[in-house]
């Protein structure tokens, strides 16, 4: 196993970079699902995929699954997060809008912050990385500012307030990862918790919630599941997983500040939102939170 390191480095942050963009643009993808698949239905697909796949390449690396290594309660615990996070933010996608969710969903950097501090020493933030932090944040408000102050129904508030519990339930499950011992497990396996324990939860939701299951899909539908499945829940995951355990967690969830502006942006070039000063500005806060927040100690 490759040491931990206490920076992000720029291999890492070209990484993270392309998973941001993805993310951002997989919260418009799923909006523009919604009409022809069910939220929740719509997820559970997405996880049991994942799922197969994620235990094919096990089985192709020769990765073990099942042995004995202290981190099954720890795990469970994390794949009910993880769970929890997605059907919150599969069903606010149902009140709100996919940019102004993901704006409520990266709350989680700041759970993180400041609950893992408290239970592993190392991840403490200094002075200048809780500015970078603060700057991140004012910059996200900053570029929805427009639709913070406009007028908005009760179904809009239930999608903020979803997204908000999404995102506590994402920060959270950063936090079990690192202060377990999932943190001493391989990827593989830390994502096999999360994956499996959404796709044997998510389906019993969606009987529950009534939601109609079909197998018919358009070839937009079929696309959609595809990239959500293989590139959204397998292959960014995996790779986020692996790169918490080599990685400050609350480096990495700071770096993903960036999702919501690309959210921003492919609503813009998908749904035809218009592109304001105030997100060119956003972005260039956004950049300067993550320089503040990667800063090495001198």
């Amino acid at each position: 196993m490759s040491p931990r390191k206490d920076h992000l480095d720029g291999v890492a942050a070209g990484i993270l970079l392309a998973c941001c963009m993805f993310w951002g643009f997989q919260q418009v993808l799923v909006k523009a699902t919604l009409p022809e698949l069910p939220p929740i239905y719509q997820a559970a697909l997405r996880f049991i995929g994942a799922t197969v796949l994620l235990m094919l390449w096990c089985r192709w690396r020769g990765v073990s699954m099942f042995q004995r290594d202290g981190t099954l309660w720890p795990g469970l615990l994390a794949g009910s997060l993880f769970a929890a996070e997605f059907a919150c933010l599969y069903i606010g996608l149902q009140y709100t809008t996919a940019s102004r969710l993901t704006v409520f969903l990266y709350t989680s950097p700041f759970w993180v912050a400041l609950v893992l501090p408290l239970l592993v020493r190392a991840e403490r933030l200094r002075a200048v990385q809780w500015l970078g932090l603060l700057l991140a944040f004012i910059a996200l408000v900053f570029a929805m500012r427009e639709s913070f102050v406009a007028p908005g129904s009760e179904g809009q508030l239930l999608g903020d307030l979803l997204a908000l519990s999404a995102g506590l339930a994402w920060g959270l499950t950063t936090v079990t990862i690192r202060a377990s011992s999932l943190a001493r497990c391989s990827a593989e396996k830390l994502l096999f918790y999360q994956v499996a324990v959404s796709a044997g939860v998510l389906p019993g939701l969606s009987l529950a919630l009534g939601e109609t299951w079909t197998l018919q899909f358009s070839a937009f539908g079929a696309t959609s599941l595809q990239l959500q499945t293989v590139v959204g829940a397998f292959a960014s995951y995996l790779v986020w997983m692996w790169m918490l355990g080599r990685y400050p967690a609350t480096k990495i969830s700071a770096f993903a500040f960036l999702t919501p502006l690309f959210a921003l942006l492919f609503g813009a070039l998908w749904l035809g939102e218009s592109i304001t000063p105030s997100l060119l500005a956003a972005l260039a806060l956004v950049a300067l939170g993550i320089v503040l927040v990667n800063r090495r100690p001198g």
